[in-house]
Formats: structure tokens, sequence, C-alpha cells
């Protein structure tokens, strides 16, 4: 979709008549024009039909023309009183499929024959190089407007906004006129204009007459899908101060003797020249996007340019430059407006606490795209816990059809403790926490320490917190030096809860606790659940976020560890307010900002309540038709199966991917089905699979980490996470066949008949039975059955003997050993070269062995590196975590005992899991395998942590 455009149409305030020119002149332009304009199909005739098309809409007033002298490349929006009108958002992009926009005669690069840069508009995705952006005021084209002048009309006066056209070589989806697609046979290198698209409403028209008619440049443009969430340019009015009144008043100004205010006061807000005037509109819910852009590494910044593209870019805004203030000063009188956060959990708390200062009346629901990690907050209200690749289109949709919900938001007040001893006050201990607001949680001891210790030891060093892989050993080797210390061992001798006027201190001294949380949503520590199911327990009530209560929470290392595996913390009170009293420096977090508070009083109690957007269920509608179809009783859909392989490099390509698919059966479910139901219909079309396996030579059983792929977008399939199921309908993600991604390939074999003849189970015949499953595809006859492979050798054993006979093997007969055999001889005997063979042959990485071992496994026993490193670069991510079924270890756990460091360095960099247990001694038989492998030096932090649990204290 990201290619050349031409501009057609656009909103101004010139859109009325009286900014025109005179009809007759304008039906004469149009006359003489419009024959000699639309009679080819080449790239300059259709570029003389838009220009000389009698649309003088397109032209600015003559106050937002640029000069020479003003021109320049910016990436940010313009709020000033000399914003250029249709002025391009541009950023650094690397594609080379695209031509140059201006085209070949005004194209600096070509005419020089140079290579240069390129740049892409985030709103209009026109491609240009970067010394030609000058020459778009040569062919008069400008970007899709994002506001208007008020002019010397009425300001409130409805203005339309129309089409801004622009020319595309490429173009995904089917033309709005004749239904067809755009496919072409040589699409990538071709210079041919194939459609005419609008930046506002995305409609897409093939280049030719019949398709594209003359009188949709002057059409109105009804902004598209989201046309109720975008802010419409006619909305946003630059207001200028003129000069005469400015003139008038220093005539006539007289002495006064009031006190001035000081010329270095504050400047006035950065959004001042603008103002915003809705028109009333019930059906709209405009929304205001803020990203910020350092959560989630680089997504934050992609995501903020392709909100500019389905949005106005007026409406979006980057938290980096200014924060939320001006912005939601700005837009406070608009009715129904809706707020969108991009980033964590403390990206919500920021704005919540400005809609706080405001004291906007009724205050906006926020709704919340999470990035990064964590998002606990984001998990509660449906959101997941970080944003994969699902389209934004369909985000904007769940914000405006989202529920609005409550959430309590709690004030902490803390003051100094004088009953306690100055001697155990700690150097460095605040007395003041991070936030005097919590929406999520705040808690001491333990998990406060670990995170105090990461921030501190970031913001000594931060060049050493440059990578993931450090900054995982250092949450790892500061928890588990805490573990051996016993550093928050005595919490309880050193703190005293009341509860509603209810102590709590001798319980949690008797249970000997050493974290305690006080938790306002049901999630913490990344999707955990500490309150879990109270059940039979009459003495609590299940969690709400709004029920003003808020939970009390204690934890053993014990109790810690179990969260990982669904377990719960002790569950102390629920109550409306919280007094604590600290007798000693404690570490403390607010929402994830930790600090070491001195002793001290802090009161907690409820403060006001937040509106917020819960995600809910789509119903599948197309909100631009009004002949809505009904929802058929019954859908009778085709299952087939994608490899991660092939999504990874397909998944551009739909057809290509759908050629690449392998159909697993047909379910049938109702027609209002979400996709966990349909999860369960594929789990018993599995099943009967299985119970049939004896017949069949080979069935493609799903691995248990299989989710949805969404088919129905224009440009590619887009994976749904598994936690969002319950909130998709099965029609909103396909039409007659249903796909799912498989990361693990697992094909089992049986030996019961031959591969050359087949044999199905015909379920359609049995009525019975809503699901039928297809044969294996067959293939030509090949060798009988791999033999079973070996069980891996134990830890401490020699593997030379395996070695040894593996080689032989490979030395004497390669040829005829398939691919998936070969795979697994050639990661025993360290062999890259035969390894790649078989792989390009077919071989599958995510082969197990009889005891689970993966190819993983055994490139670490045979101790390749090269292998390793290949396994972990075409692998799906999933097999570092796989572990075998002897031992429970994974690769990690492995490569520690037989300390390969490079080879534990290339695991964690890739992103495997440190909280993994084995079978034998969970996560301290890990680390001490590690530690033994690695010097304690490489802890950051665990010699202080020794000395601090020598000395005692917490």
């Amino acid at each position: 979709m990201d290619v050349d455009g031409e501009p057609g149409n656009t909103s101004s305030a010139a859109s009325s008549s009286s900014e025109r020119p005179p009809e007759s002149d304008r039906a004469v332009v149009s006359r003489r024009h419009s024959v000699k304009a639309f009679s080819g199909l080449r790239f300059f005739r259709r570029r003389k039909a838009i220009a000389k098309s009698g649309a003088q809409h397109l032209v600015p007033p003559p106050c937002c023309l640029p000069s020479e002298s003003e021109t320049q490349v910016r990436s940010t929006v313009d709020w000033s009183e000399s914003a250029l009108y249709g002025d391009h958002l541009w950023f650094e992009t690397n594609v080379s499929g695209d031509f140059c926009y201006v085209g070949e005669q005004y194209c600096t690069a070509k005419i020089l024959q140079k290579s240069a840069s390129r740049r892409k508009c985030a709103a209009c995705k026109i491609v240009v190089h970067t010394p030609c952006i000058e020459q778009l005021e040569k062919i008069n084209f400008r970007c899709k407007p994002s506001f208007r002048e008020s002019g010397s009309r009425n300001i409130r006066e409805p203005v339309i906004v129309r089409h801004h056209w622009v020319h595309r070589r490429r173009q995904a989806g089917k033309c709005r006129q004749c239904g067809k697609g755009f496919q072409q046979k040589f699409a990538f290198h071709s210079k041919e204009i194939v459609a005419i698209s609008c930046s506002w409403c995305k409609l897409a028209y093939h280049n030719k007459i019949s398709c594209f008619m003359l009188h949709r440049i002057e059409e109105p443009c009804s902004l598209g899908a989201h046309a109720a969430v975008i802010v419409p340019p006619t909305w946003i009015i630059r207001v200028r101060r003129p000069q005469s009144s400015i003139k008038s008043s220093k005539k006539k100004k007289r002495p006064s003797f009031k006190r001035k205010p000081s010329k270095k006061g504050a400047e006035e807000p950065r959004l001042r020249p603008f103002i915003i005037r809705p028109s009333p509109c019930p059906l709209m819910k405009p929304v205001l996007v803020f990203v910020n852009p350092k959560s989630g590494g680089n997504q934050g910044v992609k995501i903020l340019q392709s909100f500019m593209w389905y949005l106005n870019p007026r409406q979006v805004f980057d938290l980096s430059q200014d924060g939320p203030r001006e912005a939601l000063e700005l837009y406070r009188k608009v009715p129904a407006l809706r707020i969108l956060a991009c980033g964590g959990d403390g990206t919500v708390g920021w704005i919540l606490s400005v809609l706080d200062q405001l004291h906007l009346s009724p205050p906006p629901p926020v709704a919340i795209l999470p990035l990064g990690t964590g998002n606990d907050l984001a998990r509660t209200l449906n959101w997941g816990g970080g944003y994969t690749d699902e389209p934004l289109s369909k985000i904007l949709s769940h914000v405006e059809e989202g529920t609005v919900v409550q959430l309590d938001r709690w004030n902490l007040e803390v003051e100094r403790n004088h009953d306690a001893c100055e001697d155990d006050r700690s150097e460095g201990a605040t007395d003041k926490l991070p936030l005097d607001v919590f929406n999520n949680y705040f808690s001491l001891g333990f998990d406060a320490r670990v995170t105090l210790e990461f921030h501190e030891s970031r913001e000594a060093k931060p060049e050493k917190f440059n990578s993931r892989f450090r900054n995982k050993m250092f949450y790892a080797g500061t928890a588990f030096s805490d573990f051996l210390t016993g550093s928050s061992r005595d919490l309880a001798k050193h703190i005293r809860v009341v509860c509603d006027g209810t102590d709590l201190t001798a319980k949690i001294q008797e249970l000997k606790l050493q974290c305690l949380v006080f938790l306002n949503i049901p999630r913490y520590c990344a999707g955990t659940t500490p309150w879990g199911n109270p059940g039979e327990h009459h003495d609590f009530e299940p969690q709400r976020h709004d029920d003003g209560c808020i939970e009390v929470i204690g934890f053993t290392m014990a109790s810690l560890a179990a969260l990982q595996v669904g377990g719960h913390g002790e569950r102390l009170h629920q109550c409306r307010e919280v007094l604590l009293r600290t007798f000693k420096s404690i570490p403390m977090q607010v929402d994830g900002e930790p600090c070491k508070l001195g002793p001290s009083i802090v009161r907690i109690s409820l403060r006001n309540q937040a509106n917020l957007v819960q995600k809910t269920k789509r119903r599948t509608s197309v909100p631009l038709l009004n002949d809505q179809q009904l929802v058929p009783d019954r859908l009778r859909l085709r299952v087939s199966r994608i490899s991660m392989h092939d999504y990874e490099a397909l998944h551009y390509d739909k057809e290509k991917l759908r050629e690449a698919s392998i159909p697993l059966g047909v379910i049938v479910v109702p027609g209002d089905s979400d996709l966990e139901t349909c999860r369960i219909h594929i789990q018993r079309l599995q099943e009967e699979d299985g119970t049939s396996n004896s017949q069949n030579v080979s069935s493609h059983k799903l691995s248990p980490k299989w989710c949805f792929l969404d088919s129905t977008t224009a440009d590619r399939f887009y994976r749904i996470d598994r936690a969002q199921e319950h909130l998709n309908y099965v029609l909103e993600i396909c039409q007659d066949e249903l796909y799912v991604l498989d990361p693990e390939l697992i094909i089992t074999q049986s030996v019961g008949t031959s591969p050359a003849m087949p044999e199905s189970k015909d379920h359609s015949a049995c009525p019975s039975s809503p699901h039928f499953k297809f044969p294996p595809p067959c293939s030509p006859p090949e060798s009988p059955s791999l033999p079973e492979m070996q069980q891996r050798p134990h830890l401490g054993s020699d593997s030379s003997s395996i070695k040894a006979g593996v080689e032989s093997r490979l030395r004497t007969d390669p040829s005829t050993i398939q691919p998936d055999e070969l795979l697994t001889e050639s990661a025993k005997s360290g062999d890259l070269e035969k390894f790649r063979e078989a792989h390009r042959a077919g071989g599958s990485l995510m082969l197990r062995d009889k005891g689970g071992c993966t190819l993983l496994h055994h490139a670490i026993t045979s101790g390749s590196k090269e292998i390793v490193k290949y396994i972990i670069e075409h692998a799906p991510s999933e097999i570092l975590d796989v572990a075998d079924l002897n031992n429970g270890e994974t690769g990690l756990h492995l490569a520690a005992s037989l300390r390969h460091r490079t080879i534990c360095h290339y695991i964690v960099e890739a992103g495997a899991s440190l909280m993994k247990t084995d079978l034998q001694d969970g996560i301290a038989s890990f680390l001490c395998h590690y530690v033994g492998c690695v010097p304690r030096c490489n802890f950051p932090g665990s010699k202080k942590q020794e000395r601090k649990g020598q000395e005692g204290g917490i």
C-alpha cells in the first residue's frame, strides 16, 4: 500500500463556493480538459486530469502557501501560527521497490543519477527521495489537510470534507466500482499507476475511465470505516491574530497602574493558535491518541506513524514531546471524547493524573494499547499483556465499541514516623514516595527490593543495561542473592498494619511474610492473580476494581514462586482504609516505581474513580453499509494449519500462504460462536483424529501452542492472542476457511498401512458428528518409518561413543537417511553443513525424540555453538523453553549444567525464560548451575546483598 499517490481532493476552508471560480468558469475548464485528461491511463495524463479538473479547493489560502525559504522536512505536527496547509510528515524509510512520487521528470536523484535516501509521509504514505521533497510544490501535491482557516465567515458554519486522492502503483483490496483486485503480473518494478485511493476514507478505484469518473473528485468524503473516531479537519481551526486590531489597541491604550505580569513567566501554550469547534453528532466518539515512543522498544514509533495514516495527524500526540496536558486542554470541550493510551501502565497513570488536574466533567474514558511487558491494568481490562500484530484498524473499532467501566484510585499520604529510632534510618532513604496516587498496587518487601536494585544500578551505569540479556541476568541474580541472604526475612518485625481498625501485625508476624501487597486490580506481576478465587471462603469476596475496596495480600518466598504456576498469596483483608507504620527504612514500590522509604506513617484511602474502556466482543458489522447481513444459524468451516516458517516467509502474500496451508478437517459451529468455542471444536476434531490414527499414515496433530489467524484484512494475516479469543467472533476473522498457526510442527506417523495407500474415515456420512476430517495428502512411496531417536545421555555422561556412531553412519550411507533423521544425527555430531542441508531438504527444526529432547538439546550436548545459533535464528522462539520429559530441563538448564557460557548467552539473548524450573530442584537448581558456570561477579549487586545479609536488616 505504500507508494505513490496523486492529489485529487482535500478539505479546506476554501471548499465553499465563495472561494472557488464561478460555476461557468469551472464548467468551461472541466469541459476543456475532461476528455483530454481521461483519454489515457498514463501517469502524466492522470496528473493533468486531477490538476486541471477545476478543483480549486485543493489550493490552500494564500496565507498558507510556503515560500522557497520556508520549505523544510518535518516529522512532527506543527502547532505554531505559521503551520503550513497540507504539510507532510516525513520519516526515513528503506523501501527500495517504490519509485519516487514526483516522477522521472522532476526526480532529482534520477536526473543526477545518484542514489539518495528516501522518506515516507506518515499521513498519505507517498515515498520520495529526500532531495525531491521540494519538487512536490512544482507538481502541486500536498498532504491531506489537518485543519482549516477561520476566514471571514462564521467558524461554526459546517464545512464538508472532500477526498484526498492519491495515485498508487501498488494497492491491496478491490476496486470500489468494479469489485476486482489490483493484481499485476510484474508489480514490483512497474511504473504504471494501477489505482487511485483516498487518504481519508481509504476507498480505491482502478486508474481507468470506467472505474474512476471525473465527478468523484468533487464528492464529499465520508472518512471511511472510522468516521466516528476521526476528528475531521473542519473541526480544527487556526485563529490568526489580526494585525489591525493590534495597532488600534496600541493607539487607544491608556496608562494603567496595575501590576504587569513578568515577561519571564510561562510562555503561551504550544497549541494556542488552534481551537476546536466540534459539530454536534450523536454517533461521533472522537479518539485522542497518546503514544509513548519509549515503550515497547521501537513499537511506539511505528504505531505513532500508523495512527497518523488512519486518523487526523492532529489527534495523535507523542508523549515524549510535551506530555498530554496541552492536548487535553485543547480537546476538553469535545463531546463523547475517548482517549487511547499507547504505552505501559505508567503511561495510563500519567494521563489519569492530568485528567484529575484539569477537572474535566465528565472525564473522558481511557482505552489502552499495551506496549512493552507487564501491563497488568491492560490485562485486567481485556486489552492483553502486549501488542503483537493485531491490525490497528480493529483496535480503533474496539476503542469505539468498548464498555466504559470504573477504576478505583487510591491516595498515599506519607508523614515521618517520629516514634522510630533515628539509627534505623538507612543512608539514602527518602521521606516521600515516587507517586502519591496508585491505580494497580502498592507493595513493600522482597519484590520492591529487586526492582529498586535494578533502577539504582541502571541510573548509575546506564550503558551496562542496554541489552535484554543483562537486564534479565540482573533481575535473576538480585532475586537469588536476596533469597540466599534472607534480607527481607525480618520484614514483619519492622511494620505495623491496621486495616479498617483491624490490626494485622500479629498475623503477618505469625506467617513470617517477606512481601506485602495492597492490590487494586486482579492482575499483578505480569499477569498472575495473587488474590485468586476465594470460592468457599466466605470471609472474602471476589476481587473487583470498582468496589471501593483494596485487597491486602502477603507472600512468603514459596508463595511468590507458586504465583507463576497459578498459586495465590495469603489473603489478609479487604478494606477501605489502611494505616501502615514502618520503623525502619524499607524498599517500597508504587505501580512499579521503587524507592527506599525511611520510617514513616502511610495512609491509604480512596481518592476517586476513573473512567476506562474495557475491551468487549465485537459484532460483525460494516459501518458504511446499511444492509447488514444476518448471522447464520450454523457455520461449516474448513480448518487449515499454517506453520511458523510459512507464516514468517509468506504472511504478506495471502494467496501463497493459503496454498501452503494444510487442511485438518471441517467443524460445524453456531453462527455467533467466539474463538473459544471454535477452539473446543478443533480440539474435539484432534481427539477424533487420534482415535482413528491407526488407520491413517500420518496425522497433523496441533501442538499446545497453536493460535488463530485473522485472514479478513486486505494486506496480510494477523495472529490473535489466545487471551483475546473470548472477545472475537469467528465471523470477524474468516469467511469459509479458518486458519490456525502452529509454532511447533508435530507430525506423528504410524506403521499400520503403506504410505502409498492412505485410508481415511468419512465423517460426512455420520450425521451425529459435526466434524469432518480430510485424509492426509498422498505422497510418493517413502522408505520405512524412521527408527526411534535415542534418548540423550545423562548430563554427566560421556557422549563420545554416540558421536562416533553418528559420524560413522553419516560417512557410510548418507543418501538413505531422511531429512528429519539427518537433522538429529547432524545435531548430535555437530556437523553444521549437513544440518543446513537437512533443513533445506524439508526437515523440521521442532523435532523431539522419545525422551522429549529437541534438536537444541542435542546441539547443546554436542557443544556445537554454530548449530545452536542456527536453530535460534531459524526455529520458532517456543523451542527455547521446551523441556525434556526425563529431567524437565530446557536448553538453558542443559547449557548451564554443561558450563557452555557462550551458548547460555545465545539462549538468554534470544528470549529464553529464566524462571523455568526442572523436575528436581526448581529454580534454585538452575541458578546454582548457572552461577557455577559464570562467576558471581556477573550478577550485579550479589556481593552487596551478601554484606547486607551479614549485617542483618531488610
